[in-house]
């Protein structure tokens, strides 16, 4: 049975972000990093429906040298415990290393819909940025924008104000979706 997930960004999306100048920084230190106040009740939302909350997530500070791994690892594992979500997948790469898990690619969708065998034309991409949406959108996933003065996209099949918003939208997609299932296996 393939599963259905909601991909999430982490910064500006789960975690407050730093924003100067309208661009928008990742937290850099643990005590810098802080979970918005609306993350947990939104994926519990997710959760009680059924969905796989799942972030991905761009950290090139780490390739830049200015993002210790182990800060990282540790910054997730607390987004794990305050937020539990069910996998985080990273890409640590610059621009210029031309992978495939750094977001405008997919790569992190495919590499999690391998590992939890989820049918991604299913599935939905929260975001904050073009990249995030762009992803979601190669990968062949419905695409939440959340705007922001630094979002710099206009292909989101939906735009939202809030992470609140944002699962609304969600959860309406997937009920739409059900209600269809529901319809042709009768």
């Amino acid at each position: 049975m393939n599963r259905r997930a909601v991909f999430l960004d982490r910064d500006g999306v789960l975690v407050d972000t730093f924003v100067r100048d309208n661009r928008a920084y990742a937290a850099l230190t643990l005590e810098d990093f802080r979970v918005s106040e609306d993350a947990r009740p939104q994926v519990a939302r997710l959760r009680a429906a059924k969905l796989l909350p799942i972030v991905f997530t761009n950290q090139p500070e780490v390739a830049r040298g200015t993002l210790d791994p182990t800060v990282l690892e540790r910054m997730h594992a607390r987004l794990r415990a305050d937020v539990s979500v069910a996998d985080i997948f990273v890409c640590p790469h610059d621009d210029g290393a031309d992978c495939a898990c750094r977001k405008p690619r997919p790569g992190m969708l495919h590499a999690a819909a391998a590992k939890w065998g989820l049918d991604l034309a299913a599935c939905l991409v929260v975001g904050d940025r073009w990249r995030d949406i762009e992803a979601g959108r190669r990968a062949g996933c419905y695409t939440v924008l959340l705007e922001r003065p630094y979002s710099g996209c206009d292909s989101a099949d939906r735009r939202v104000a809030s992470l609140r918003e944002a699962v609304d939208v969600v959860l309406a997609r997937a009920e739409e979706a059900h209600g269809l299932h529901r319809s042709l296996s009768r």
